[in-house]
């Protein structure tokens, strides 16, 4: 009985010495850009509708992407401290102006407009806002 019992027990043995734990740290691929925006960065359009900011250093947001991943973007106003600490995602109202973006190959469009029927004209953030940009890796199924 003793021999059994000590051929299991180092069968036991050599079989969890064996064994190897693999951690397996898949990266993602999602991508992050958050630049910002000064009060004097905002161009008004001829028509004075729309203030809008162009953002083209984008070299992420390629023909790919536009294609088959997606692409969020968030903004934040700093708080009485001046740190960013919240964001809203993108179409979003604010003091009446409703905020919205264009996403195309290297860059992005920030734009503003008067959500008012009464006031047409939107007004000009008179603050830095922050932009974060997520580009969000997907499999085209299609």
């Amino acid at each position: 009985m003793k021999p059994k019992l000590l051929l299991l027990l180092c069968m036991v043995t050599l079989g969890l010495a064996s064994c190897k734990k693999d951690t397996i740290i898949e990266e993602t691929q999602n991508k992050t850009v958050i630049f910002d925006i000064q009060p004097t960065q905002w161009k008004l359009s001829t028509d004075g509708k729309t203030y809008s900011y162009q953002y083209t250093n984008l070299p992420e947001i390629d023909d790919f992407g536009l294609r088959n991943e997606g692409t969020l973007m968030y903004i934040s106003y700093p708080n009485t401290s001046g740190a960013y600490t919240t964001y809203a995602q993108l179409p979003f109202v604010y003091n009446v102006d409703a905020y919205s973006y264009e996403a195309y190959n290297g860059g992005v469009n920030v734009l503003i407009q008067s959500s008012d029927l009464q006031a047409s004209a939107p007004i000009r953030p008179n603050t830095t806002v922050r932009i974060k940009v997520v580009i969000i890796t997907s499999r085209n199924v299609t």
